[in-house]
């Protein structure tokens, strides 16, 4: 079955193009895709163009979007295992955190439902009896939406729902690495009755697909998460046609540790953050920094534990954490480690592909730690997006928040104490979009998520996220209309 999806019709590349698909557990193909080019993604967009001036989407209500967002949640919950598999199989992240992430999905949907449907504007008060002034909300227009490896099916609701529950057309590119689910997700919104053209699916890489997006006058608004380079090169080329831009740009996120924190909760909550889909988590709690009086004990009791975590294929009840994405990014993750081994950095454990023979032929890496860190490693400033845990000290609040903020990147971070007023002025000294107390990783779709500095520019989630992708207007009606006699008196 051909895998674009352009104006309401599966079809093939133009050019006749195909992509393998591999699960990174074992490196065999799962499947072939089409491959895009720069001709089919400007297709897609000129679908998405008639669909918005002239098609019959303008004319659904925002109760009617509503109601077909909530059917997409229905089927998305028909279809949870089957889906979950597809995630698990093409992104490597174990059954469990997959079905997790088709459950998040249908949250994401069913939030942004009953948002659209309850959005009515609002009325201005212009003082004067005779006026009539309100503000509505309209769909910003031809949207393109560009998606992440690690997450395909989370990120492209995280667009998609909110693009939709405005009111625009799209096309939605997912990562050429983890394509599957977001081919499925089309599907059922295919099922679920939107019309053509609405949501055209384009697969291929940056350039040429994306690059074609980005750089079309018909494209009003791009949405991308990914790195810190794609997105500086986005927003240089949005500008020659001052399209909007929504990015979520990745983080180096700090977890900091005070010695009165719940030890127990702390250290499992500390693996949990770094080392969930091995490590290939924009909000990852890359950067431990513990207290000096806690330190000994914590990381030592941390290293132990991440010594036995069980890897191995995502669809085997037993596995704790699957591979890497691929063999090129396992190779990125090497070169980290190296740089931090270069820099003194203590290599506690880890640090290795693993020895298992029944692991060699998958993307495999060791849960790696590093201790005695200084701010200005490489390892500790940059983004590893792997299995890395780096550790500093701190022997004071003030040094805490310090170090927590010393990062180009603002996208989360969290602090554990006992001591709530602590906690409340440490949240507050964080330059970092979402901050959690004594918890780490949790997200709400009422919530806005995005981040400080390089993280990004906007929001995603919550009210906000429905507001990217939205024009605010304001009608101005005089019901009583009266010579005002300026001129020729």
């Amino acid at each position: 079955m051909p895998n674009l999806f352009i104006g309401g019709e599966w079809v093939s590349a133009a050019g006749g193009g195909l992509r393998d698909v591999s699960n990174p557990y074992d490196q065999t193909v799962i499947e072939k895709v089409d491959e895009a080019s720069a001709e089919d993604a400007l297709a897609a967009v000129a679908a998405a163009r008639e669909a918005f001036d002239r098609g019959e989407w303008r004319d659904w209500t925002a109760l009617r979007r509503a109601d077909l967002l909530r059917r997409v949640a229905d089927l998305l919950q028909r279809d949870r295992a089957e889906i979950a598999r597809i995630e698990t199989l093409d992104t490597g992240k174990t059954l469990t955190e997959s079905g997790i992430d088709v459950d998040d999905v249908t949250a994401v949907f069913r939030y942004y439902a009953d948002l659209a449907a309850a959005d009515a504007g609002r009325q201005v008060d212009a003082g004067d009896p005779a006026v009539r002034s309100r503000i509505v909300h309209e769909p910003v227009g031809v949207c393109a939406l560009i998606t992440p490896w690690n997450y395909p099916l989370l990120q492209a609701s995280w667009k998609v729902a909110p693009a939709l529950a405005a009111g625009n057309t799209m096309v939605l590119k997912p990562s050429e690495v983890t394509p599957l689910s977001t081919i499925r997700m089309v599907s059922l919104l295919e099922e679920a009755g939107l019309p053509a053209g609405v949501l055209n699916l384009v697969l291929g890489a940056g350039v040429p697909v994306g690059a074609a997006l980005v750089d079309s006058p018909d494209v009003e608004l791009v949405s991308f998460t990914g790195g810190l380079a794609t997105g500086r090169t986005i927003m240089r080329a949005a500008a020659d046609t001052v399209k909007k831009v929504a990015l979520e740009l990745g983080g180096k996120n700090p977890n900091i540790v005070f010695a009165d924190a719940s030890f127990d909760a702390a250290v499992d909550y500390a693996l949990t953050a770094v080392f969930l889909h091995a490590g290939q988590v924009c909000s990852a709690g890359t950067r431990l920094i513990v207290e000096d009086s806690l330190h000994d004990r914590f990381v030592a009791d941390l290293a132990g534990r991440a010594e036995r975590i069980r890897l191995g294929n995502g669809l085997d009840p037993a596995t704790e954490s699957g591979p890497l994405v691929s063999a090129e990014h396992r190779a990125k993750v090497e070169e980290h480690v190296a740089a931090g081994r270069a820099e003194g950095a203590v290599l506690l454990t880890g640090g290795a592909r693993p020895s298992d023979p029944e692991l060699r032929g998958g993307c495999f890496y060791l849960p790696t730690i590093f201790d005695d860190c200084e701010r200005s490693m490489r390892v500790v400033q940059e983004e590893t997006f792997g299995p890395i845990l780096t550790v500093e000290r701190f022997s004071a609040e003030d040094e805490a928040v310090e170090l927590g903020n010393d990062t180009d990147y603002g996208l989360a971070g969290a602090g554990w104490t006992s001591d709530r007023a602590r906690a409340e002025r440490v949240a507050g000294r964080l330059r970092h979009g979402t901050v959690w107390i004594n918890d780490f990783g949790p997200y709400l779709p009422q919530a806005e998520w995005g981040g400080f500095k390089r993280s990004g520019i906007g929001r995603e989630l919550g009210p906000s996220g429905l507001a990217e992708y939205r024009e605010a207007k304001h009608i101005y009606e005089n019901t009583d209309p009266r010579p005002q006699r300026w001129f020729g008196r």
